[in-house]
């Protein structure tokens, strides 16, 4: 979700309508068409009628001309999207398309009202919008000319030092030259140092880095040097984004994930900043990295990062997971089980135990979530389980940060308005409760903002910097935690079956001490505030207290009793583990013995067949021999009866001659 640049809606809406040419005359049309290409100019079409006029509820165009049926299902398109969405919608368009409209849009913007009297505390005044009347708070100048928005009742100016109380947002009086105000930024705490990156102003994106120092509260900006020679030139200067991801890389890095830029990449991009030369450089990754996007959530899980749904360059949302190994820079794209997240962008995720990844909230292009999703980083699957508590109101461009087993959540919005309360999870039992609520168009009650963990004079501190709720913020608040909404939740709330996986005890044991140890001074310093019957109070405090206590060393000693029970039937079946190897071993060296026999059979049984083969040979020959002899036989005997028979003939021939007077043969000479 974005929520527009420097007037506050819908007059900031009109003014960019008038400057892209929505003006109402005939020739409006034509000068929309030369300022854009056609397909913005229709969806800003689109995005007008529907701020201004509703949704479409006339016919389709039966003309031929395909610039009115163009524009006609650009606006019907739309649907029922409400008004205000339209118009933070239109203006988001325009400043991606034309991010310096606003500086030259000055004959189209009227300036906000001030009050010039000195001293004195703004007025509050009501401000229509779709119907509904929000507070909005006037400005006052300040004496170093900057415009300063006057403090609500639940934030708290306090002396440097004074961060005494307990879940109340304070203001700490910071020096140095301030940041310039914006939203979307990337924020993230090294060395008790915030370091900001980043974000858009006025529909510019930025790229400066702007360091507080969390221990005397002075702002500074870091000097970019450009990078050691052996890396590419092209990595010098980050290029300005906002809707990136900023987290600590170790000790002396910082890492910038994704967002949105002037000149998006295909794939997704990620810069590191190495605070000891203090330069950037492009993060070289294997793998197939994901689309590059805006909006999306960045979770550090051990040695990697999970990524999880924003927006496109193109303006579609994404629902994909996807996950960066800082230790092999290599991308994986998950498949998971279970449901997913439907596809938002703005929303908030934390990790539980370094194994749960919790989803909460965020939004599409026509509506916001308060849904909450968990999912199993073990088994990837997606779960959605039921809410205890108060469950916050649907809300994007929320900030969050986790203290122990406790997930805070500052800032966001609905469309319609800034969400004022400060809630926390508690990640175990799930059950939201509200922390404080702050009333009016104040920066913590604004989108885009960020929150991150930090500690000041040994105790945790939540720190928010910037956002956008009608005007641009540079503003710091502080709140210190009691936890005590955490503690009240793990000791009255059972924990429910869906999300019984998610409690780690040891972790639980720890923080509950704590957040008990928290809770009663936060509780003591109230009392003594009051310095009504304090002593009774205290001392029912402290036998409340000893009570907890000894449930919680007694739910402690189960607990490590369990943990024993565990860690010998874990000994145990590495024992049943280890001869289940040891019997593999011999079994594998008994099959490789039987694969040698049986490869000297097969060697012999070829050797046989070669044999078989051969004397088969000499068999038919044999036969063939056989055969031939047998033939002559045959013709050798009737040979011999031929020449027996001829002889027989000339015998009996010459008796009858004789008898018949016929001469007889003559005698051989020889």
């Amino acid at each position: 979700m974005v929520m527009g640049t420097g007037l506050a809606y819908p007059e900031r809406f009109f003014a960019a309508a008038a400057y892209a040419g929505f003006d109402g005359s005939p020739n409006s049309s034509s000068s929309v068409t030369s300022k854009f290409s056609n397909d913005v100019a229709l969806l800003l079409y689109g995005l007008y009628q529907q701020a201004t006029v509703g949704p479409c509820k006339i016919p389709k165009p039966r003309s031929w001309s395909p610039v009115e049926q163009n524009k006609w299902t650009s606006w019907n398109g739309l649907d029922k999207m409400a008004s205000t969405e339209a118009m933070r919608l239109f203006v988001k368009i325009l400043e991606e398309e034309d991010p310096g409209w606003y500086s030259r849009a000055s004959n189209f913007v009227t300036e906000p009202v001030q009050d010039i009297e000195m001293n004195s505390y703004s007025k509050v005044e009501s401000f229509v919008e779709n119907g509904n009347a929000l507070p909005e708070t006037k400005i006052i100048p300040a004496e170093n000319g900057n415009v300063l928005e006057a403090q609500d009742k639940d934030v708290v100016m306090v002396g440097l030092g004074s961060i005494g109380l307990y879940d109340q947002w304070v203001a700490p009086p910071v020096s140095g030259p301030r940041p310039k105000a914006r939203y979307e930024h990337g924020a993230a705490v090294i060395d008790d140092k915030m370091y900001i990156y980043g974000g858009n102003h006025n529909g510019r994106y930025l790229n400066d880095l702007q360091v507080l120092d969390l221990r005397n509260w002075t702002w500074s900006r870091a000097e970019v040097k450009a990078p050691p020679v052996t890396l590419e030139p092209s990595s010098v200067i980050a290029s300005p984004c906002a809707g990136h991801s900023l987290i600590p890389w170790g000790k002396d890095k910082l890492l910038s994930i994704a967002g949105h830029t002037k000149d998006p990449s295909e794939s997704m991009q990620v810069k590191v900043f190495d605070l000891q030369t203090f330069s950037w450089s492009a993060l070289k990754t294997y793998g197939k990295p994901p689309v590059s996007r805006g909006g999306q959530s960045a979770t550090l899980v051990g040695t990697s990062v999970v990524i999880f749904g924003g927006q496109d360059a193109k303006r579609s949302l994404l629902n994909d997971l996807h996950i960066l190994d800082l230790e092999t820079l290599t991308w994986d794209e998950i498949d998971t089980l279970g449901l997913p997240p439907s596809p938002r962008s703005d929303h908030a995720a934390a990790v539980h135990a370094e194994r749960y990844l919790l989803i909460f909230g965020g939004g599409s292009h026509a509506t916001c979530f308060n849904d909450l999703h968990v999912l199993d980083l073990q088994t990837m699957e997606w779960s959605r389980p039921t809410q205890q508590g108060e469950v916050p109101s649907p809300r994007a461009g929320h900030a969050g940060a986790t203290v122990g087993e406790s997930w805070f959540i500052a800032g966001g919005g609905d469309n319609k308005s800034g969400a004022p309360e400060t809630v926390v999870l508690n990640m175990s039992t799930l059950a939201w409760s509200v922390v404080t609520t702050v009333e009016g168009r104040v920066p913590l009650a604004s989108e885009g903002l960020s929150l991150v963990l930090s500690s000041y004079s040994g105790e945790d501190v939540l720190v928010s910097f910037g956002g956008y709720n009608g005007r641009y913020s540079n503003e710091v608040n502080v709140l210190k935690p009691s936890h005590k909404s955490s503690l009240q939740s793990k000791l009255d709330t059972p924990v429910p079956d869906s999300v019984s996986g998610v409690h780690n005890a040891t972790n639980a044991t720890r923080d509950v001490e704590s957040d008990n140890e928290a809770g009663q001074e936060g509780k003591i310093r109230e009392i003594v505030m009051d310095n009504v019957d304090s002593e009774p109070k205290i001392k029912n405090i402290k036998q409340t207290s000893e009570q907890m206590l000894a449930a919680l060393k007694i739910e402690k000693a189960d607990l490590e009793s369990s943990l024993s029970k565990e860690k010998l039937q874990s000994i145990q079946l590495k024992h049943q583990v280890e001869e289940a190897e040891n019997r593999n071993t011999d079994l594998y060296k008994e099959l490789q013995s039987v694969r040698g026999q049986l490869a000297s059979e097969q060697s012999r049984c070829f050797k046989l067949e070669v044999d078989v083969a051969e004397l088969r040979q000499k068999l038919q020959n044999m036969e063939t021999l056989q055969k031939e002899l047998e033939l002559l036989q045959r013709q050798k005997a009737a040979s011999e009866q031929a020449a027996i028979s001829a002889k027989q003939r000339q015998g009996s021939g010459g008796v009858w001659g004789w008898l018949a007077g016929s001469p007889g043969p003559k005698a051989d000479d020889a």
